[in-house]
Protein backbone atom coordinates (compact mmCIF):
# COMPACT_ATOMS: atom_id res chain seq x y z
CA UNK A 1 0.00 0.00 0.00
CA UNK A 2 1.10 3.70 -0.75
CA UNK A 3 0.18 6.51 1.48
CA UNK A 4 -0.40 8.99 -1.47
CA UNK A 5 -3.71 6.37 -2.20
CA UNK A 6 -4.77 6.90 1.15
CA UNK A 7 -7.52 8.73 3.08
CA UNK A 8 -7.05 10.20 6.65
CA UNK A 9 -9.81 10.75 8.69
CA UNK A 10 -9.22 13.08 12.08
CA UNK A 11 -11.13 13.33 15.02
CA UNK A 12 -12.66 16.95 15.20
CA UNK A 13 -15.09 16.79 18.03
CA UNK A 14 -13.78 17.31 21.24
CA UNK A 15 -14.19 20.09 23.69
CA UNK A 16 -11.19 20.58 24.95
CA UNK A 17 -12.27 21.28 28.32
CA UNK A 18 -8.36 21.43 29.88
CA UNK A 19 -7.21 24.06 27.41
CA UNK A 20 -10.43 26.67 28.09
CA UNK A 21 -8.28 29.58 27.99
CA UNK A 22 -8.37 28.94 23.70
CA UNK A 23 -11.59 27.00 23.44
CA UNK A 24 -13.90 28.69 24.92
CA UNK A 25 -14.92 29.68 21.21
CA UNK A 26 -13.55 27.56 19.06
CA UNK A 27 -12.90 23.59 19.00
CA UNK A 28 -9.30 22.62 19.85
CA UNK A 29 -8.05 21.60 16.61
CA UNK A 30 -8.61 25.18 15.53
CA UNK A 31 -5.95 26.45 18.42
CA UNK A 32 -3.44 27.99 16.25
CA UNK A 33 0.31 27.36 16.42
CA UNK A 34 2.27 29.99 14.44
CA UNK A 35 -1.06 31.37 13.10
CA UNK A 36 -2.38 28.38 11.73
CA UNK A 37 -4.90 25.73 13.34
CA UNK A 38 -2.82 22.84 14.72
CA UNK A 39 -5.44 20.90 12.27
CA UNK A 40 -4.18 22.08 9.23
CA UNK A 41 -0.07 21.06 10.95
CA UNK A 42 -1.82 17.69 10.70
CA UNK A 43 -2.90 18.12 7.46
CA UNK A 44 0.34 19.28 6.29
CA UNK A 45 2.07 16.12 7.51
CA UNK A 46 -0.46 14.02 5.97
CA UNK A 47 0.34 15.57 2.35
CA UNK A 48 3.89 15.58 2.77
CA UNK A 49 3.15 11.79 2.15
CA UNK A 50 0.73 12.07 -0.57
CA UNK A 51 -2.06 12.24 1.51
CA UNK A 52 -4.83 14.57 -0.13
CA UNK A 53 -8.19 13.36 0.82
CA UNK A 54 -9.81 14.05 4.43
CA UNK A 55 -12.48 13.07 6.28
CA UNK A 56 -13.20 15.94 9.35
CA UNK A 57 -15.22 13.99 12.03
CA UNK A 58 -16.88 17.55 13.51
CA UNK A 59 -18.57 17.87 16.88
CA UNK A 60 -18.21 21.08 19.05
CA UNK A 61 -18.17 23.93 17.40
CA UNK A 62 -17.65 22.44 13.88
CA UNK A 63 -19.50 25.12 12.12
CA UNK A 64 -15.82 27.08 12.87
CA UNK A 65 -13.81 24.26 11.30
CA UNK A 66 -16.45 24.52 8.22
CA UNK A 67 -15.99 28.07 8.21
CA UNK A 68 -12.16 27.78 7.61
CA UNK A 69 -11.96 25.20 4.96
CA UNK A 70 -15.38 27.28 3.05
CA UNK A 71 -13.29 30.52 2.82
CA UNK A 72 -9.78 29.05 3.01
CA UNK A 73 -8.63 30.84 0.15
CA UNK A 74 -10.27 34.22 0.80
CA UNK A 75 -8.33 34.35 4.25
CA UNK A 76 -4.95 34.54 2.55
CA UNK A 77 -4.88 36.45 0.06
CA UNK A 78 -6.44 40.03 -1.23
CA UNK A 79 -10.05 40.06 -2.65
CA UNK A 80 -12.51 42.28 -3.67
CA UNK A 81 -16.50 41.56 -3.61
CA UNK A 82 -19.00 42.94 -5.44
CA UNK A 83 -21.91 43.93 -2.78
CA UNK A 84 -24.94 43.88 -5.33
CA UNK A 85 -24.07 40.50 -7.28
CA UNK A 86 -21.61 38.97 -4.62
CA UNK A 87 -19.16 38.39 -7.31
CA UNK A 88 -15.33 37.74 -5.51
CA UNK A 89 -12.47 38.03 -7.36
CA UNK A 90 -9.63 36.74 -6.05
CA UNK A 91 -6.07 38.93 -6.27
CA UNK A 92 -3.54 35.89 -5.85
CA UNK A 93 -2.60 33.25 -8.47
CA UNK A 94 -0.38 31.57 -6.22
CA UNK A 95 -1.32 27.92 -6.01
CA UNK A 96 -3.06 26.40 -2.63
CA UNK A 97 -3.59 23.28 -1.01
CA UNK A 98 -4.91 20.34 -3.10
CA UNK A 99 -6.58 18.92 -0.74
CA UNK A 100 -10.13 17.47 -0.53
CA UNK A 101 -11.58 18.22 2.55
CA UNK A 102 -15.24 16.25 3.64
CA UNK A 103 -16.57 17.99 6.23
CA UNK A 104 -19.07 15.30 7.99
CA UNK A 105 -21.26 16.53 11.45
CA UNK A 106 -20.68 13.30 13.91
CA UNK A 107 -22.50 14.80 17.11
CA UNK A 108 -21.80 17.32 19.70
CA UNK A 109 -21.23 14.73 21.99
CA UNK A 110 -20.29 11.42 19.96
CA UNK A 111 -17.12 9.58 21.09
CA UNK A 112 -14.24 8.84 19.13
CA UNK A 113 -15.32 5.44 18.07
CA UNK A 114 -18.37 6.61 17.30
CA UNK A 115 -17.23 9.42 15.20
CA UNK A 116 -14.95 7.08 12.96
CA UNK A 117 -17.62 4.72 12.23
CA UNK A 118 -20.06 7.58 11.52
CA UNK A 119 -17.31 9.13 9.09
CA UNK A 120 -16.99 5.27 7.14
CA UNK A 121 -19.63 6.76 4.74
CA UNK A 122 -17.33 8.61 3.29
CA UNK A 123 -14.08 5.91 3.02
CA UNK A 124 -13.30 5.00 -0.66
CA UNK A 125 -10.36 2.39 0.68
CA UNK A 126 -10.63 -0.40 2.67
CA UNK A 127 -7.48 0.77 4.29
CA UNK A 128 -7.56 4.45 6.02
CA UNK A 129 -5.29 6.31 8.07
CA UNK A 130 -6.68 7.81 11.53
CA UNK A 131 -5.23 10.77 13.53
CA UNK A 132 -6.65 12.97 17.00
CA UNK A 133 -6.92 16.68 15.49
CA UNK A 134 -4.90 17.93 18.80
CA UNK A 135 -1.19 16.93 18.46
CA UNK A 136 1.35 16.90 16.34
CA UNK A 137 4.59 14.27 15.22
CA UNK A 138 7.19 13.33 12.79
CA UNK A 139 5.59 10.14 12.54
CA UNK A 140 6.89 8.55 9.36
CA UNK A 141 3.72 7.59 7.50
CA UNK A 142 5.00 5.11 5.41
CA UNK A 143 6.63 3.08 7.51
CA UNK A 144 3.48 3.18 9.81
CA UNK A 145 1.27 1.82 6.84
CA UNK A 146 4.42 -0.65 5.87
CA UNK A 147 3.64 -2.16 9.56
CA UNK A 148 0.25 -2.28 9.36
CA UNK A 149 0.92 -4.30 5.91
CA UNK A 150 3.38 -6.75 7.03
CA UNK A 151 1.91 -7.16 10.39
CA UNK A 152 -1.69 -8.20 8.92
CA UNK A 153 -4.11 -7.52 11.38
CA UNK A 154 -7.13 -5.00 11.50
CA UNK A 155 -5.52 -1.98 12.93
CA UNK A 156 -2.10 -0.13 13.89
CA UNK A 157 -1.63 2.50 16.40
CA UNK A 158 1.51 4.45 16.81
CA UNK A 159 3.15 3.50 20.10
CA UNK A 160 5.02 6.62 21.26
CA UNK A 161 7.00 6.70 24.44
CA UNK A 162 7.18 10.01 26.59
CA UNK A 163 6.05 10.35 30.21
CA UNK A 164 2.54 10.92 29.82
CA UNK A 165 -0.86 9.70 31.11
CA UNK A 166 -2.52 8.34 27.81
CA UNK A 167 -3.36 4.93 27.00
CA UNK A 168 -0.35 2.47 27.49
CA UNK A 169 0.02 -0.37 25.44
CA UNK A 170 1.96 -3.61 26.06
CA UNK A 171 4.10 -4.71 22.86
CA UNK A 172 5.91 -8.26 21.78
CA UNK A 173 6.67 -8.66 18.54
CA UNK A 174 5.29 -5.76 17.21
CA UNK A 175 1.64 -7.03 18.01
CA UNK A 176 -0.13 -5.12 21.15
CA UNK A 177 -0.99 -7.33 23.89
CA UNK A 178 -2.82 -5.16 26.08
CA UNK A 179 -4.47 -1.92 25.52
CA UNK A 180 -4.99 -0.06 28.27
CA UNK A 181 -7.11 3.51 28.38
CA UNK A 182 -5.13 6.01 31.23
CA UNK A 183 -3.53 3.79 33.42
CA UNK A 184 -2.43 4.92 37.22
CA UNK A 185 1.36 3.63 36.35
CA UNK A 186 2.77 4.61 33.28
CA UNK A 187 6.34 2.85 32.34
CA UNK A 188 5.30 1.42 28.93
CA UNK A 189 4.91 2.43 25.75
CA UNK A 190 1.87 4.96 24.95
CA UNK A 191 -1.15 5.89 22.25
CA UNK A 192 0.46 8.48 19.95
CA UNK A 193 -3.04 8.72 18.08
CA UNK A 194 -1.96 7.84 14.51
CA UNK A 195 -3.76 5.01 13.49
CA UNK A 196 -4.27 2.93 10.18
CA UNK A 197 -7.62 0.79 10.40
CA UNK A 198 -9.15 -1.94 7.52
CA UNK A 199 -12.97 -1.02 7.19
CA UNK A 200 -13.51 -4.24 8.51
CA UNK A 201 -12.12 -3.56 12.13
CA UNK A 202 -15.32 -1.53 12.76
CA UNK A 203 -17.63 -4.74 11.51
CA UNK A 204 -20.41 -4.95 13.97
CA UNK A 205 -19.48 -2.06 15.98
CA UNK A 206 -22.47 0.51 17.16
CA UNK A 207 -22.33 3.81 16.22
CA UNK A 208 -24.19 4.98 18.87
CA UNK A 209 -22.73 7.96 20.97
CA UNK A 210 -20.84 6.62 23.73
CA UNK A 211 -19.10 4.18 21.67
CA UNK A 212 -15.43 5.00 22.89
CA UNK A 213 -12.52 3.79 19.84
CA UNK A 214 -9.93 3.71 23.68
CA UNK A 215 -12.25 1.20 25.40
CA UNK A 216 -14.68 -0.23 23.36
CA UNK A 217 -12.42 -1.31 20.34
CA UNK A 218 -9.07 -1.17 20.52
CA UNK A 219 -8.83 -3.09 23.74
CA UNK A 220 -11.07 -6.19 21.79
CA UNK A 221 -8.98 -5.89 18.86
CA UNK A 222 -5.73 -6.27 21.26
CA UNK A 223 -7.57 -9.00 22.87
CA UNK A 224 -8.32 -11.07 19.52
CA UNK A 225 -4.43 -10.23 18.20
CA UNK A 226 -5.32 -7.92 15.74
CA UNK A 227 -3.59 -4.55 17.18
CA UNK A 228 -0.54 -4.03 15.28
CA UNK A 229 2.01 -1.61 16.40
CA UNK A 230 4.51 1.13 15.12
CA UNK A 231 6.56 2.00 17.86
CA UNK A 232 7.61 6.09 16.82
CA UNK A 233 10.85 7.56 19.03
CA UNK A 234 10.68 10.71 17.24
CA UNK A 235 9.18 13.95 18.21
CA UNK A 236 5.21 13.72 19.16
CA UNK A 237 3.36 16.13 21.21
CA UNK A 238 -0.27 16.89 22.13
CA UNK A 239 -2.08 19.75 23.05
CA UNK A 240 -4.28 19.32 25.93
CA UNK A 241 -2.99 22.37 28.28
CA UNK A 242 -2.15 25.76 28.25
CA UNK A 243 1.72 24.83 29.18
CA UNK A 244 1.36 22.19 26.14
CA UNK A 245 0.07 25.30 23.74
CA UNK A 246 2.94 28.04 25.00
CA UNK A 247 5.53 25.37 23.93
CA UNK A 248 4.26 24.18 20.53
CA UNK A 249 4.39 27.34 19.62
CA UNK A 250 7.64 28.29 21.37
CA UNK A 251 9.21 25.61 19.01
CA UNK A 252 7.13 27.14 16.32
CA UNK A 253 8.95 30.27 16.56
CA UNK A 254 12.42 29.30 16.39
CA UNK A 255 11.64 27.50 13.19
CA UNK A 256 12.79 24.37 13.28
CA UNK A 257 9.10 22.68 14.01
CA UNK A 258 10.06 18.93 13.51
CA UNK A 259 6.63 17.70 12.69
CA UNK A 260 6.21 19.81 8.73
Amino acid sequence: MNPAQMEAVILCGGQGTRLREETEFKPKPMVEIGGKPILWHILRRYHRYGVRRFILCLGYKGEVIRDYFLNYRSRQCDITVNLRSHQVTVHDDSPTEDWDIVLTDTGDDTMTGARIKRALQHVRGDHFFATYGDGVADVDLAALLATHEKGGRMATVTAVHPSSRYGEIDIAHDSVKTFSEKPQVNDGYINGGYFVFARKAFDGVSDAPGVVLETDILPPLAARGQLSAYRHDGFWQCMDTYREFVMLNQIWARGNAPWL
